[in-house]
């Protein structure tokens, strides 16, 4: 009963997150808990929906410049952020005729090549590490104009890759080769690498997990970021779950 995300309506909601003991959701097109009598609640879709309310608020946006390059990072583990930056790029992909490079740059949990079914054994650590353009080290997904720029072999060191001066070079050919580049961070509460990636992109998403997330994590990740002149352009809230029974749902 937990498989949808939502948008929140603003960034400024984060300071509304409920601690782990009484979580409130807040309200969004298409996630309430009002659906009409005789239709079963299809949580697959409703995260679909969700994903593509995203892109067109974030991306396609017709009033302002979109970002291009753009930061996922929870405020801690296990909040689904992988999932939903994956979901989003398959969105995003559909919706767009320009490429979309999908990177992950979590190098303390990677998980995917995992979800697209694909193997990990060359990406961005030998981006970083290696000559060549950055197009060679990523990989074709099933939808055409997405690719994956896999984490690649990871070691101890791995994540200081992160603050070198060859991240900024290969981040600038992303925002060259690809037209929208999406990066799937670590969380913020544990480690700064999203921190480092954030002040390279258009701005940053934060993922929440409902009933889990902490208000006070989040604002003191909020306020970091705010200091470190990183945009959050979206705060994400995961894992909600409805007050209704599932077996209610069935009668709906």
């Amino acid at each position: 009963m937990s498989r949808n995300f939502e948008l929140m309506q603003q960034a400024g909601q984060v300071s509304h997150v409920a601690s782990p003991q009484a979580v409130t959701p807040t309200a969004a097109s298409g996630t309430g808990n009002t659906r009409p009598h005789g239709i079963r609640l299809d949580f697959d879709q409703i995260a679909c929906e969700e994903a593509l309310r995203l892109v067109q608020r974030i991306f396609l946006l017709q009033t302002q410049k979109p970002p291009r390059l753009a930061v996922f990072a929870a405020i801690d583990k296990g909040s689904g952020c992988s999932e939903i930056c994956a979901q989003v790029a398959e969105t995003l992909a559909r919706n767009v005729r320009g490429s979309v490079c999908l990177v992950e740059a979590n190098f303390r949990s990677p998980s995917l090549p995992q979800l697209f079914g694909t193997t990990n054994h060359f990406g961005l650590t030998e981006a970083l590490l290696r000559d060549g353009p950055i197009r060679s080290f990523a990989k074709p997904l099933h939808t055409e104009n997405l690719w994956l720029l896999s984490c690649g072999s990871v070691a101890g060191d791995s994540p200081s890759l992160l603050n070198s001066d060859r991240i900024k070079a290969r981040f600038d050919e992303l925002r060259r080769e690809f037209d929208y580049v999406l990066v799937d961070a670590p969380p913020l509460s544990p480690y700064a690498d999203a921190m480092t990636l954030g002040q390279l992109a258009d701005g940053l998403i934060m993922v929440l997990e409902a009933n889990s997330t902490r208000r006070e994590a989040a604002l003191r990740v909020a306020e970091n970021l705010s200091g470190a002149q990183i945009r959050v352009l979206a705060a994400v809230l995961n894992k909600r779950t409805f007050p209704i029974p599932e077996s209610l749902y069935h009668r709906l």
